[in-house]
């Protein structure tokens, strides 16, 4: 990683095209700028994360520390290829005026005629859509359950703000839960009568489990909670019987349904580089998040 001090876009653009060089250009196959709006304290563990992703999504990744808004603007940048990226990386501290003004930074180093994606691992605004640097992107991807303030409130208020590209990692956790769900009520003829849901007081992925679960099946939905880790339960009432989804652990589920024997599943809690890789697969809308968002920011709303 190469240090510049009181840069600019243009120098550090520059700084791009020598790392390439020393590195034997592993950048040509790159297919996102990836932009990690982040805190200093939680930079290091952004990036390390982002890294581990990149395996699997070629990218340009630009860590962006939005650092005292007073003063004079600066710009310190560390910026490298290779080293354990599958593609270009650039960590730009910004202080004084420039925080105000971020995109003027960022603009000039995304990659051009490829998707933009910003994620803010930890507090992101209130409107992802609207944030200078969320403005730049076709996907914006947040995480309710990292947030360090007000964490009751996170999803409700990111569902509120919901904009066409906004997604939130709490949904992706949901992924196995939901194709399990969806597998037993393809198997089942029995209607579902009601759910519930389990899961650690404060759980993000558990009041998206609700909502989608009340905006699909059209039944009520109960919460509860648990010691967790994370969401433990997911009860389907049929006629013919319960199909229960049950993980204590936050590894190993046990999958009953009516008739059928218990089965154990696979169904570890996944990490975030594995979260963000599932997200930077998919770069179209998700309209069954968007549905599900809709719905939960309607019932929050009562």
């Amino acid at each position: 990683m190469i240090e510049l001090f009181d840069t600019n876009a243009s120098a550090i653009a520059s700084e791009f095209v020598r790392a390439r060089t020393r590195a034997g250009s592993p950048a040509m196959g790159m297919v996102m700028t990836l932009v990690i709006v982040v805190d200093e304290d939680d930079a290091e563990d952004a990036m390390r994360n982002a890294r581990a992703a990149s395996h699997e999504h070629p990218a340009r990744v630009l860590g962006v520390i939005l650092g005292d808004g007073r003063g004079a603007g600066r710009v310190n940048a560390q910026v490298g290829a290779g080293s354990g990226w599958t593609g270009e990386t650039a960590v730009i501290r910004l202080s004084g005026e420039v925080v105000k003004h971020p995109e003027s930074v960022v603009l000039p180093l995304l990659l051009p005629d490829s998707p933009v994606v910003v994620w803010w691992p930890v507090d992101p605004p209130v409107d992802p859509a609207a944030d200078p640097l969320g403005a730049l992107a076709q996907r914006r991807i947040t995480d309710a359950a990292a947030a360090t303030t007000a964490r009751s409130k996170a999803m409700e208020r990111q569902c509120s703000a919901y904009t066409k590209g906004n997604t939130d990692l709490a949904w992706t956790r949901l992924t196995p839960w939901r194709a399990l769900l969806a597998t037993a009520l393809d198997q089942s003829r029995s209607k579902v009568t009601g759910a519930s849901v389990t899961a650690e007081k404060i759980s993000p992925s558990a009041e998206l489990m609700v909502a989608w679960l009340q905006s699909r099946l059209r039944v009520p939905v109960t919460r509860s909670s648990s010691a967790g880790p994370g969401m433990t339960e997911v009860v389907l009432e049929t006629k013919a019987g319960p199909i229960r989804i049950s993980r204590t652990d936050g590894r190993v589920a046990t999958f009953t349904t009516p008739g059928q024997p218990d089965r154990p599943i696979a169904l570890k809690r996944r990490t975030v580089p594995e979260l963000l890789g599932e997200e930077l697969r998919r770069l179209d809308e998700d309209d069954v998040y968007a549905a599900t968002a809709r719905a939960l920011a309607t019932r929050s709303s009562r």
